[in-house]
This record gives C-alpha cells, structure tokens and sequence, in this order.
C-alpha cells in the first residue's frame, strides 16, 4: 500500500493549495497546509483520499480525523470547517478528491449487489474509511492516465466506475445508496437540503421542510441529521456564516452589513455565532483571509 500512496503521490505533482482541476473528468487534487478554521467551506458531494499528511473535518457536532491512506465520504452539499497537518518529514499534506457524479451513480447501483456491507448498521456518524489494496489500485490506475492523457475519454469512465464499485461495497456506501435510490425518503430530504441551499437567507419552519418531504417533523428532523450531521437550522446557519466570510474577506463589506445580507437581524448575534464557527471574530478573521491571498 505504501508503494502505491508514494506512487500516487508522484502524479499529483501539479497539486496546488487551492482544489486543482486535472484532465481526469471530475478528479481534483489538493496540496498544502491550511491552517485551522481557514478551512471552510460548502463541500460538494465527493469522496476525498488523503494520500499524505493527514485531515482533520468538523462537520456539525461531529470530528472526522484521516490519515494517509484513508478516505471519506460527502454525500451531499454541506458546510464544514477544518485543517491539514503535513506528512513525516515535512512532505505536504496532499489529497485526491472525485466528484461524485448522479447519473454515474446511478448506472453504477443497477449492476451492484445490495449486501449486508451496504446496509447502515449502529451508528450514522461519519468516519474516516482505510482504503482497501483494491480502491487504491483503481485510484492509481485513474491517476496514470495524466501520463497518456490520450486514453483518458476510453478509460477513465471505467475506472470511475470501479472507484465507487469499492465505496458502494464498503462501511461508507450506504450514504451513496441512501441518497441517490430515487424512490426512498432520503430523495425528499436531499431536495430539502437543496431548498435551505437556495434560500438559506429566507427563515423557515422545520413544518414547512418537513411538509415539503412529506414527512412528520420528528422523522425529518432525524434524516435530515443523519445525512448531513447537522440539523437543519444549524445547516442554514453555517450556510449564512460561510457567505458572510466570502462578502468580508472579498467583497469588502461591513460586518454589518454582511451581516444583515446573509439574513441576521442582530449584528451581535452574528459577531458571537461568526466568532464561536471561525473562531475569530469577522473583522480579525477577514483581515487574516485577506492576507493570506495577498
């Protein structure tokens, strides 16, 4: 296992601090130390393999912690904040990221075996998964088609499709499955999760979600967390905190008027809520954004 990490490591060599874009379709790479809290932002369905370092993802309430050679699941749009620590002897941190892809998907669940490996079993937190010999050998296979880029349009469909093959048949595939089966409950939150997305600015019941989804309040309530770890008025909040950051740091707005523009009818509890989810207050943490992109 070790060989191939060090491998794949060697072909992510254009990695750059900011989520690189490859001539792989949906495959992005990543490299570098982000310190903590500088990490924030609205994840996109994806799986994330972290190939040297090691992360460290707070979604919610939840703390998800990966080392080399381990990957997570995202299964939906959701806000969270973290860091990065490099490698052993001072190698960068550097992860591989594939966009997950719906209609993929969901040629890809027609062929594959539904088995007890697939079913959610305890606990719905998310977690960090080891990499099987397999997973990672297809991953490799992806990345060494950046050295023969002629073959990527006949090969890369194949091999994307055997990276979510080993994701569908491990812990993690039951978030896949449970998102993206059309005819299950977990469709009708997924469109919830996509109305707070649109209209995070606008204050709503959780009755009004829930009548959306058609579901009772408590049940939505608890698949909604179960999907996103958070519930849905946390979800709206770090959504509103997130797009403040982006109108501070660089847009040049007032922590008022950010404030006010993201839906927040008090300035203090936005300073006290901005504060406690980056860790500084607005003016000190865009002042600290602004530099680092200077």
């Amino acid at each position: 296992m070790k060989t191939i990490l060090e491998e794949m490591v060697s072909l992510c060599a254009k990695a750059t601090t900011e989520p690189t874009k490859t001539e792989l379709p949906r495959v992005l790479i990543i490299k570098g130390e982000v310190p903590k809290h500088q990490l924030a932002a609205i994840y996109e369905p994806m799986i994330g393999l972290v190939l040297q370092g090691s992360k460290t993802i707070s979604i919610g309430t939840q703390v998800v912690h990966l080392k080399a050679g381990s990957y997570f699941v995202i299964p939906t749009e959701m806000p969270a904040t973290g860091f990065v620590k490099q490698g052993s002897n001072g190698r960068p941190y550097l992860s591989l990221g594939i966009q997950l892809d719906q209609k993929v998907l969901l040629d890809l669940l027609k062929d594959s075996p539904t088995n007890s490996s697939n079913v959610r079993i305890g606990s719905s937190e998310f977690s960090a998964c080891p990499a099987t010999p397999g997973f990672l050998e297809a991953c490799l296979r992806m990345l060494r088609l950046l050295k023969s880029p002629e073959h990527i349009p006949a090969l890369a469909p194949a091999y994307e499709r055997e990276i979510l093959y080993h994701i569908l048949i491990g812990p993690e595939g039951w978030r896949l499955r449970q998102l993206f089966q059309t005819h299950d409950k977990e469709s009708s939150i997924h469109q919830a999760i996509q109305w707070v997305r649109q209209n995070f600015i606008d204050s709503f019941e959780i009755e009004q979600l829930a009548n959306r989804a058609c579901m009772g309040i408590t049940t939505f309530h608890r698949q909604f967390k179960s999907i996103t770890g958070l519930s849905p008025i946390q979800f709206q909040k770090q959504l509103r905190l997130l797009e403040a950051r982006k109108l501070l740091a660089f847009s040049g707005y007032s922590v008022t008027d950010a404030a006010l523009d993201v839906g927040y009818e008090s300035t203090s509890q936005f300073n006290r809520e901005y504060s406690r989810f980056f860790g500084a207050s607005p003016a000190r943490d865009a002042k600290k954004l602004k530099e680092l992109v200077m």
